[in-house]
């Protein structure tokens, strides 16, 4: 499976784990990514745009 249907992947299941559990788990990762900026976050951006 390429990189973009891991991502997508990954992202429905957020988002299902979103509507189950009452807290906001994808905003969250979204605050942390823009707040810490990690490494592997670059690293999977690189890997689906380049």
């Amino acid at each position: 499976m390429n990189i973009e249907s891991q991502t997508l992947v990954y992202l429905i299941l957020l988002m299902l784990a979103d509507t189950i559990v009452p807290l906001p788990i994808t905003g969250g990762i979204l605050l942390f990514v823009i707040l810490k900026k990690p490494e592997w976050f670059k690293d999977l951006y690189h890997q689906i745009y380049r």
